[in-house]
């Protein structure tokens, strides 16, 4: 790992970070914690620091483990080797955490193929939606690097790796005999692992049952077909290679056969013939959330530009669904804030 690498990875990781007391503190003497960095990599003395742990409501509660922004740092130069050497052999419908993919092409691909499925509207689809339990928790750790070695031969850049995926861990003797399992959320290298992970089961999915209309966003998946006795017979095989390979489980609160009519629920969205809505819960935390920062406003506790921002983040989730009542509700109610006021 160059000098030049981690310099130009810092400047893409303080990107939206700059003003962060952490980011300012690192920043301050720079060289010399590049070039102190850099020296601990170089002669593989580096070891990752602790997590400061914190939870946030997602809308359900998340633990989230922070690393320190020297560990951070390292975290997006290893996200982007794994990912310029990994991405190629993604499948084309995995959509989370990758360039010129994301939540809105995962929803308008699903809407066409429920489209195409449903002949137009004119034919039953349905569509089986899968969770994966306490996926980022339940990630074995020994699987994971297997499948990073299967790709890469560079011993010093496995070492960091394996420093990486080693330096969190869930363990839970009962459930998983001892294993070091558990994957951090807030790590950027999270992401990547992930989709290295899960593209098992994409693989499985895709070239093993011959499935041909299947979408995963992260630990959440969906399989679009005309016969729900079809969707129904694939839970086994997909529930045993989860357990065997992955040492995975569906979520079982979390798997449903649904008809297009009734509605298809996924990424905040849910897809019915000729349109597509807001969640209901995504719709009411997005007027909540704007409540409270009106009132944040009013107390003198938010800039005014920081609210217009959010707001215009909220019309561009709508931008992408029917959502033009909602749209001029913000606008009528909220738009008078003006960036900078």
């Amino acid at each position: 790992m160059s000098l030049e690498n981690l310099f130009l990875s810092w400047q893409e990781f303080k990107k939206g970070k700059s003003e962060r007391p952490d980011v300012m503190e690192f920043e301050l003497y720079l060289e010399d914690n590049i070039f102190s960095l850099h020296n601990e990599l170089v002669n593989q003395v580096y070891r990752h620091g602790s997590y400061k742990t914190f939870y946030i409501q997602d809308p359900k509660p998340r633990r989230i483990s922070k690393a320190k922004v020297r560990d951070r740092l390292v975290h997006h130069v290893v996200f982007n080797e794994l990912y310029r050497l990994f991405n190629p052999q993604f499948i084309y419908h995995s959509y989370s955490s990758r360039m010129e993919r994301g939540t809105h092409l995962a929803v308008k691909n699903l809407a066409h193929c429920l489209r195409k499925v449903s002949r137009n509207y004119t034919r039953p689809a349905y569509a089986l939606k899968c969770d994966i339990r306490k996926f980022f928790d339940s990630v074995s750790h020994q699987k994971l690097l297997e499948l990073i070695k299967n790709k890469i031969k560079d011993r010093r850049f496995l070492w960091l790796v394996e420093e990486i995926v080693r330096s969190f861990s869930v363990v839970d003797k009962i459930e998983q005999g001892g294993a070091l399992h558990g994957l951090p959320i807030g790590n950027i290298t999270s992401q990547i692992f992930a989709n290295i992970y899960l593209n098992e089961l994409d693989q499985f999915i895709k070239h093993k049952l011959l499935v041909k209309h299947y979408f995963r966003y992260a630990d959440d998946f969906i399989i679009v077909h005309s016969d729900p006795v079809y969707l129904q017979d694939l839970l086994y095989y997909i529930g045993e290679f989860l357990k065997n390979d992955l040492c995975l489980e569906l979520h079982p609160n979390k798997v449903r056969i649904r008809k297009l009519r009734q509605g298809i629920d996924f990424l905040g969205y849910v897809i019915l013939p000729h349109h597509i809505v807001l969640r209901t819960k995504t719709r009411g935390r997005m007027l909540r959330k704007l409540s409270e920062k009106h009132n944040l406003i009013l107390d003198h506790k938010l800039e005014g530009s920081e609210f217009y921002q959010s707001i215009q983040s909220y019309l561009g989730l709508l931008g992408h669904c029917n959502g033009h009542e909602l749209s001029n509700f913000i606008k009528n109610n909220y738009l008078y804030f003006k960036q900078g006021d």
